[in-house]
């Protein structure tokens, strides 16, 4: 086991713990010795980790406390680069510009050894089939579902007919060939998806739509039949 993956397995053992441990259980539970144990707690403070306590009273990570991308292991750090790959290949400006940019950061903070994995990664996204041009700006889009917004939309469906309708959108698709918006739509009193190329203009209302998206979201799954582990 690399020092790395050490310090990952020391922060999620301590994040099992809500109340100090000693570090004799903490050593006993990674596998190392208390001299080992407490220049890794050292080492994991020196690095930003909240981490109180000390020798012969125990030790508590303070709630909140995220995991900085450093201590990700290799196999998540390829994980990473596949997805931000694939985003900067099949999503929007804003999306892959973002997708970049993050991938960026992650490299800037990684230990060298996992910096060089992540710059040399054979994971690569082939050419996919070009997604129709989209007369609204997807942005716009995650605005509405992120602030949980009505959205005005008008539509023209796959026979050219055109409606206004009103959405609760709360969440986009994101398919090889089209991207699906998902929503509540006011005038069919159902879940509807609308190909995001297909419409013609959309407005972010002020008006809050009166269910939080999670549960949206959590309806639409149980009459789908989709399991949370399948979206």
């Amino acid at each position: 086991m690399s020092r790395s993956e050490r310090l990952l397995d020391l922060l999620q053992v301590l994040r099992r713990h809500r109340r100090p441990v000693s570090g004799g259980v903490l050593a006993d539970e990674i596998g190392v010795s208390i001299r080992t144990l407490y220049r890794d707690i050292a080492s994991l403070q020196a690095q930003g980790a909240a981490i109180e306590g000390e020798p012969g009273v125990g030790y508590v990570l303070k709630p909140g406390f995220l995991l900085p991308p450093l201590m990700f292991p290799p196999e998540e750090i390829e994980a990473l680069v596949l997805g931000s790959r694939w985003v900067a290949d099949r999503g929007d400006d804003h999306l892959r510009d973002a997708a970049r940019n993050a991938l960026a950061r992650i490299a800037a903070v990684l230990p060298p050894e996992l910096r060089d994995a992540l710059e040399a990664s054979a994971l690569l996204v082939g050419p996919g089939v070009k997604l129709p041009v989209d007369s609204v700006d997807p942005a716009l889009l995650r605005k509405a579902i992120r602030t949980e917004r009505k959205l005005s939309l008008s539509y023209s469906d796959g026979s050219g007919v055109a409606s206004e309708r009103v959405v609760w959108p709360f969440a986009l698709a994101f398919f090889d060939q089209v991207r699906l918006l998902l929503g509540w739509c006011e005038l069919r009193q159902d879940f509807r998806s609308f190909r995001t190329d297909r419409m013609v203009h959309a407005q972010v209302l002020d008006a809050r739509y009166p269910k939080r998206r999670q549960t949206l979201l959590k309806q639409w799954r149980e009459i789908q039949g989709i399991s949370h582990r399948d979206v």
